[in-house]
């Protein structure tokens, strides 16, 4: 099936994924004057009427014209709305985005049909994270334009199935857009992903590591120096399994080693309160098994400079 006419002209297949408290407009302006799409959760506009705010600025900043001579248009934009009984402003943030026309809304955690029914009346797009095949049904009789797949490895909240195993059963009962999420770093990894039957890669670690990212230095160094053994895999912090830096859980006082599950019952993304104190992912750093293949901090511009090379050179050479 073809791409959304929206994502048909992306440089490359990717859409840079939303980052709690990291993304912020300058980090989506440069994803998508790169040529792939940005996105932000809605969330990380904390006071009231910034969310309008940074839709104004980001909108404002993708009217601008690329310069002369740039081979690929501006991509568009998403919002991630967390659609979870615990998030007070969900309705508030879908008439905001609803106002502003947002070309792409990212949802998760919960059937997404309200959100499917405001984009339907503008034409916006919505795209469902899943970890199972079970979510995937859910989020297809909502009606969504596309599945997500976050698959083992995935920074954040993640889940646990493998890629190929994941992407085969989902095949089998949807032909819309597939967006593939798992610890991708490099551009041979977008074609890979392709090759599996994804329409599309989500990289979301690669990018805490850049300089426009709304991440403390430790954090993007962090990500720079760890490996994919650093990774820790817990639901202490927010009720949900997800992946985390070693490092962040130590330098917290906590051991990795000795985390206590919490249950699904006790989600509260409101509070994202946990472990003694300790926020995550304000303090409690999120990353996915990609750190494997990051080794610098960067602006955005070169990152995705980068991925091109590595996606062509990796299509020449297979």
């Amino acid at each position: 099936m073809p791409l959304p006419q929206a994502l048909a002209a992306l440089r490359m297949p990717l859409i840079g994924a939303p980052l709690f408290i990291v993304s912020n407009p300058d980090l989506v302006i440069a994803q998508c004057r790169a040529g792939i799409v940005g996105s932000f959760p809605a969330l990380n506009a904390r006071e009231p009427g910034e969310l309008a705010a940074w839709l104004e600025r980001i909108e404002a900043a993708l009217a601008e014209p690329q310069p002369a001579g740039c081979p690929y248009p501006v991509a568009p934009f998403a919002v991630n709305q967390i659609v979870h009984p615990s998030n007070p402003r969900l309705a508030q943030d879908i008439e905001t985005a609803v106002r502003y026309k947002v070309p792409i809304m990212i949802t998760s955690l919960h059937a997404p049909k309200p959100v499917v029914e405001a984009a339907k009346t503008y034409g916006g797009l919505v795209f469902h994270d899943v970890i199972s095949i079970r979510h995937a049904e859910k989020a297809i009789e909502a009606g969504v334009d596309g599945l997500i797949l976050v698959t083992a490895g995935a920074g954040g909240h993640a889940g646990p199935l493998n890629p190929f195993a994941f992407i085969e059963e989902v095949r089998r009962i949807y032909s819309g857009t597939i967006i593939l999420s798992g610890a991708m770093s490099r551009g041979h990894h977008i074609l890979a992903a392709q090759a599996m039957g994804a329409d599309l890669a989500y990289m979301g670690t690669r990018f805490v590591a850049c300089a426009e990212a709304r991440a403390v230095p430790d954090y993007k160094q962090m990500v720079v120096d760890s490996g994919a053994e650093d990774i820790v895999g817990s639901s202490s912090f927010t009720g949900v399994y997800g992946n985390y830096l070693r490092g962040s859980i130590v330098r917290a006082g906590l051991n990795p080693d000795e985390l206590v599950q919490s249950e699904k019952s006790k989600v509260d993304f409101a509070s994202l309160q946990k472990n003694a104190g300790q926020k995550a992912w304000k303090d409690i750093w999120g990353a996915g098994q990609s750190v494997a293949g990051i080794d610098a901090v960067l602006p955005t511009a070169q990152i995705v400079d980068q991925l091109e090379r590595e996606y062509l050179e990796a299509r020449q050479r297979i």
